[in-house]
């Protein structure tokens, strides 16, 4: 067989696609369809394929091109979970490269949590790494175009709260405040300043940022303080954000001990009515409590919490708890540290009498002490005197004998009348606040890395914890469409015997992170495995080696598990 062109005087020439058979001796050609209607491109690959140049289905391997095959898939489910939470109209009514660069920074600390500079060349066609630039449409990009994103990005993100706070917070419900710190790079930041390091760095001057959460821990609002800036000074201006911004008359604000002391709801929360609080009380005012014969074990005889009121506490309900899995934790870890500074202390007792250059310096013994007692905070359990004999000391068994008394009480307190919240419900909103410390690991360290911080303007380090605040918000929401095939307890633990009682996991889930499958059969992965996994689809150039054949995409077709958790998703490729 064989293509012909055969001219037809005052019309086009007709293309044919003949035959040549031998018949008595002779050669005949015979007609077998009329090629004209095809186009060239088509008769060329019929023309190539009849000459022998591809050899059917063996041969395709060496008919086409991948010129480019680019990781997809997680970005596709990135980019639709932005458009199920219409993450785009929250930042801005009206398309623009700004938004679209905005939106650029925040799906990219999901997939690919890296600098500025590094995000930049990640988007751009030549060195891209995945096809976000490309489903975004941007274009070319440099550092300068995502620097200008984020001083747009901050400047609406008074805006873009209250559209969150109005989304995820009602009247009457439960808010949850945190803060957490982490480190800074460089010094000429007004806002980086040394303080308590959560992060251990205490080398590095840090920032500190707060959240607001919704009762299930879904991110609402960000705020950036100077990092010398202690708890209890940023409740006021959370106090202002949920009041005047966010316009909620009843909320119940729930924060810990170390934020929400007594001169803070005096102050800032008291003053304000409808803004109620639940927070625990600090040892000292424990203490006091069990010396006034408040707090007695006879409590614990049937529950292990009950409900009192004092007059310290006007108008607020006490709820006292006891674990006796934390008191015995206590109890040992007291023991430990007590004996590990006995072995201290003895050092420095033989170092004073040894016969070779003996410490006989008051003041050096005195540090030497403070060096041993202080980082672990066990100077109360000790008498010491420094004598010329030496250094003498012995335990104060009665400091410890009261201390290990309260071991594993912990007294919640609450504004909240009984009738909205009552002593077990009271228990399980205070623990809440894990959720928010689950978002400071996801955001620090295990998925979206807000640290280390290089800028320098204040507001491009806002900036930075604001999108990086938006990362979570989306990926809190992927994680809870994931649930089923995440190692995540869906059930929370199930029912507990007591809200006291450690949080364990239920039994689905145990047997989950057991087989590393569902009760199903689909396998389970973290997070962060799952768009790894999804990025394996790929979107792929290919060429064919014919070059009157035009290039075409393809995208990878995914697996039965990965359509399940696009299915979960809610994406379609």
């Amino acid at each position: 067989m064989y293509v012909a062109v055969v001219p037809n005087r005052h019309s086009p020439p007709a293309t044919l696609l003949r035959e040549s058979f031998r018949e008595n001796g002779k050669v005949h050609n015979r007609t077998l369809a009329n090629l004209s209607r095809w186009s060239p491109e088509k008769i060329e690959a019929l023309r190539q394929v009849l000459k022998g140049d591809c050899q059917g289905v063996a041969a395709l391997e060496s008919a086409l091109d991948i010129t480019r095959s680019l990781p997809h898939g997680h970005v596709a489910a990135v980019l639709a979970t932005f458009r199920h939470l219409q993450l785009d109209t929250i930042l801005d009514a009206k398309t623009s490269r700004l938004r679209e660069a905005a939106l650029a920074l925040i799906a990219a600390r999901i997939l690919e949590p890296s600098s500025k500079l590094a995000t930049s060349r990640s988007l751009r066609a030549e060195t891209c790494h995945h096809t976000l630039g490309e489903e975004l449409q941007l274009g070319a990009v440099n550092e300068d175009d995502l620097y200008a994103a984020m001083d747009w990005l901050v400047a609406r993100q008074v805006s873009i709260e209250a559209t969150l706070a109005r989304r995820h917070l009602r009247g009457g419900t439960l808010v949850l405040y945190d803060l957490t710190s982490t480190y800074f790079e460089g010094h000429h930041c007004p806002l980086a300043r040394y303080g308590y390091s959560r992060d251990e760095r205490r080398s590095n001057p840090q920032i500190v940022f707060g959240i607001l959460s919704s009762a299930d821990g879904c991110p609402v609002a960000v705020e950036v303080f100077e990092g010398n800036t202690g708890d209890p000074k940023t409740v006021a201006a959370q106090v202002g954000k949920l009041r005047d911004r966010f316009r909620l008359e009843r909320v119940i604000l729930v924060g810990d001990r170390g934020m929400l002391t007594e001169k803070r709801i005096e102050e800032d929360l008291r003053p304000h009515a409808g803004l109620e609080w639940i927070t625990a009380l600090r040892a000292p005012q424990i203490q006091k409590l069990a010396g006034e014969g408040a707090i007695q074990m006879s409590l614990f005889d049937e529950r292990d919490l009950a409900e009192i009121t004092h007059p310290d506490y006007p108008g607020e309900r006490l709820i006292v708890c006891r674990n006796p899995l934390l008191a015995a934790e206590r109890a040992r870890k007291r023991g430990e540290l007590i004996a590990t500074a006995e072995k201290k202390l003895n050092e420095i007792a033989r170092a004073t009498k040894r016969k070779r250059q003996p410490v006989r310096n008051s003041p050096r013994i005195c540090f030497l002490v403070g060096k041993a007692l202080g980082p672990a905070k066990v100077e109360k359990y000790f008498h010491w005197e420094v004598t010329r004999e030496g250094l003498q000391w012995e335990r104060d068994p009665e400091r410890i004998a009261r201390d290990a008394a309260l071991d594993g009480i912990y007294v919640l307190r609450t504004s909240v009348a009984g009738q909205f919240l009552n002593g077990e419900q009271t228990v399980l909103a205070y623990k809440r606040l894990a959720t928010v410390e689950r978002a400071f690991r996801s955001l620090k360290s295990v998925d979206l890395n807000v640290r280390p911080i290089y800028h320098r303007a204040p507001d491009r380090v806002r900036a930075h914890v604001f999108l990086v605040m938006l990362s979570y918000y989306v990926e809190w929401h992927m994680r809870q469409a994931l649930a089923p095939v995440l190692f995540d307890d869906e059930l929370r633990g199930g029912a507990r015997p007591s809200p006291v009682a450690p949080a364990t996991r239920s039994p689905e889930a145990r047997q989950k992170a057991r087989r590393q499958r569902t009760s199903d059969g689909w396998p389970v992965q973290s997070f962060q495995d799952w768009l790894k996994d999804l990025a394996t689809i790929t979107k792929n150039q290919i060429q064919p080696r014919l070059r009157s054949l035009p290039a075409f995409t393809m995208t990878t077709r995914p697996t039965p598990a990965q359509q399940h958790a696009l299915q979960l998703l809610s994406v379609k490729l």
